[in-house]
Order: C-alpha cells, then sequence, then structure tokens
C-alpha cells in the first residue's frame, strides 16, 4: 500500500538525525497550560488526598529555553497496608486530553468511595510537555508509551517508573487512560514512518471505546466488566472487515492484545494482576468531550470495583 502523502520532515527511505528532528521541534507550538490545567486542580485536591512530588521534566536546545515541568501524583490519604492498590495514568501521550481530565475528575468525583476500602495512588498527566502541545511525542521527537523498560531514553517514563517501583508486583490494577483520535492517521503515523525512515501505509481509526489487554496475562473478565460499565456511558468500537481494531484481532467485543513489556508500555509496568489501557474516540460524531471524559472515569470506577469484588472471593 503507498503513502497517502508526504511528511514534511526528512527525506523518505532515511530515519531523521538531530537536524530533521529540530525541524519537528521547531513546529510544535505551546497551545495550553500544563500548570493551569492539571496543577492547578491538583493544588485544589490537596486538602483531600496526599499530592506526591515525584520529579521533574526538564527540556532545552540551543533554540528554546529551558522548561521545567513539575510531576506530580494523588494518593489515597489514608493508605493502609492490606488494601489493594490500584494505580491509574493519564496523559502519556499529552495531547490525549480525556485521559489527562477523566484521572482528575476520578479523583475528585469518585475516589472518596474508596477510602478504606483501596489504596489509590493516580497520576493525571504523564507527559506535561506533549500536554501543552498537542502532542503524542516528548521534546526529543520519542514515543513515550515505547520507552517504559530499563535505561529509558524518555525522561517522563523514567519519572513515573522510579515512582511506581516500591511497589512493583503489590498493585492489584493499573488502567492507563488513553484516546485513539483523527490525528493518528493524519500526522502521528507519518511522523512515525518519516522518523524511522520507512513508508508510510495508512490504516483506520475505530469508532467507539476500545481496550488493550496483555497479550502475556489476559484477564477477559477484568475487561469485559470496564467495557461493560463503559458501554453505559458512550458506544464501543466495532471490529473492522478482518475482525481487528488497529491492525489486532479483536478477541472479545471491544477488547484487543499487546504485549505490554515488550513493547514498553505504561502498562506493562506495575506488575499489577488486572493491566488495561484504555482507548476513546474522542473524535466520533456519536461522541462528545464530556463523554469522553467521563467514559474514562467509569472505567477507572469499573477497574476498581472490580478488583475489590475479586478480593471477596
Amino acid at each position: 500500500m503507498q503513502p497517502t502523502h508526504t511528511y514534511p520532515i526528512g527525506t523518505p527511505g532515511q530515519a531523521w538525525g538531530a537536524a530533521e528532528r529540530d525541524q519537528w521541534r521547531a513546529r510544535q507550538v505551546r497551545q495550553r497550560s500544563y500548570a493551569d490545567d492539571v496543577l492547578t486542580a491538583i493544588e485544589a485536591l490537596r486538602g483531600r488526598f496526599d499530592v506526591e512530588m515525584y520529579g521533574d521534566v526538564i527540556y532545552a536546545d540551543a533554540q528554546h529555553p529551558a522548561e521545567r515541568f513539575p510531576l506530580r501524583a494523588l494518593r489515597s490519604r489514608d493508605w493502609q497496608p492490606g488494601l489493594p492498590p490500584v494505580l491509574v495514568t493519564g496523559g502519556v501521550h499529552g495531547y490525549e486530553t480525556s485521559g489527562v481530565h477523566g484521572a482528575l475528575r476520578f479523583v475528585d468525583t469518585q475516589a472518596e468511595h474508596f477510602a478504606g476500602r483501596a489504596n489509590l495512588l493516580v497520576v493525571p498527566c504523564v507527559s506535561p510537555w506533549a500536554y501543552e502541545r498537542f502532542q503524542r511525542w516528548n521534546f526529543d521527537a520519542i514515543d513515550p508509551n515505547r520507552s517504559f523498560r530499563e535505561g529509558s531514553p524518555a525522561q517522563e517514563s523514567a519519572a513515573l517508573m522510579r515512582l511506581v517501583a516500591p511497589l512493583h508486583g503489590q498493585f492489584a490494577a493499573h488502567i492507563d487512560l488513553h484516546e485513539t483520535t483523527n490525528t493518528d492517521e493524519s500526522e502521528y503515523r507519518p511522523a512515525v514512518a518519516a522518523r524511522d525512515g520507512k513508508v508510510f501505509e495508512p490504516g483506520s481509526i475505530p469508532d467507539g471505546f476500545y481496550l488493550v489487554d496483555d497479550t502475556d496475562n489476559p484477564q477477559p473478565a477484568f475487561q469485559q466488566a470496564i467495557i461493560e460499565a463503559v458501554s453505559r456511558v458512550t458506544h464501543i468500537a466495532p471490529a473492522d472487515e478482518k475482525n481487528e481494531i488497529i491492525g489486532s484481532p479483536v478477541v472479545a467485543p471491544g477488547v484487543i492484545h499487546y504485549p505490554m513489556k515488550q513493547w514498553g508500555l505504561c502498562a506493562g509496568i506495575s506488575g499489577a494482576r488486572y493491566t488495561t489501557t484504555t482507548e476513546v474516540y474522542p473524535d466520533s460524531p456519536r461522541a462528545t468531550p464530556e463523554q469522553c471524559i467521563e467514559a474514562q472515569v467509569a472505567a477507572a470506577c469499573a477497574a476498581v470495583e472490580f478488583v475489590l469484588a475479586d478480593s471477596q472471593l
């Protein structure tokens, strides 16, 4: 299949070097404020939850002055040994807005319902530079969600791994909140092909919500509980004519598998029994931005409820 267009940076067939990365970086424009949208919201929750400062992301080059982004997490104030810990992450891809605001809304409106029953650690915005620029990659043109591995080249990924490490293997569940958008096809996939010196092969964007389970640790009942909860908020993505979603076989309604650890995905960092990556479709004519945020909240709630029910068995 031939590319439908050529990405405006790079030479076809040649991977980017420093010059091409600089050209890409120069195209990125700050469009919103991480401090105003995220840090302010986290501070407003400080009276009800513990706020953990787990590092900083600092970026600079010859053309750009240094930018510093404080990294913050929210933790249950009544954290109790013996209760099941659940990790919720959002904004690994900064342009996936409902993941960030879904995580914040989950803490604000739902987290206290689980007080004394579950320990919650919520990281609303893993990639603040990308959040401000509606980007998938970080400042270095690296995808954080392919970089959760030892010696990570992505500051954001390395910082989150350090935060999670003391509780690795203790988490009952980890739900990572994402979106699949039309710009995945119009911008991100062509950019990846150009960066890596490969041919862009057009694909399709599924219309609706779906989940990514772990190939090496499938938990179908957990995924189904989330799909059922979200279906009351927004529609579930159907399989395409190949019975696939974004090129992966559909194993249950709205569920596909990825090898999370092998691919360096965020949902593979916790050692939890139950893991999933949500994918909301904000560009659907059948969904609003509000529904997308509520879908993320519903997914997070369903994940915690499943863990609590499982712990009673």
